[in-house]
């Protein structure tokens, strides 16, 4: 397994359009405890914490790589496929 994501040159967005809650779970009425993001393709979806995983859910859907996490005050990023975090500085590096 990696120490570092060997993926990043498949980031296309940093910030989603807009992050008004998951919104497969809004859909259906479900609730979510925190929001990720696709950093390939901006799709939002819930963590794993959440009942239905919908950020999970999209790796294993499309093969996107990687996420970051939306909540306030939050910036940091994960690798699916590597296993490992990625540091809000190293994403901020990226803008």
């Amino acid at each position: 397994m990696s120490t570092e994501c060997t993926h990043l040159d498949l980031v296309a967005v940093l910030e989603p359009k807009n992050v008004e809650g998951c919104p497969e779970c809004l859909a259906h009425g479900g609730t979510w405890v925190h929001l990720r993001s696709c950093l390939v393709c901006g799709q939002v979806g819930c963590c794993d914490s959440s009942p239905a995983k919908h950020a999970t859910a999209h790796f294993e859907a499309t093969g996107h790589p990687l996420m970051r996490s939306v909540e306030p005050g939050e910036g940091w990023g994960y690798c699916y496929v590597d296993e490992v975090t990625v540091p809000t500085a190293q994403l901020r590096a990226l803008a």
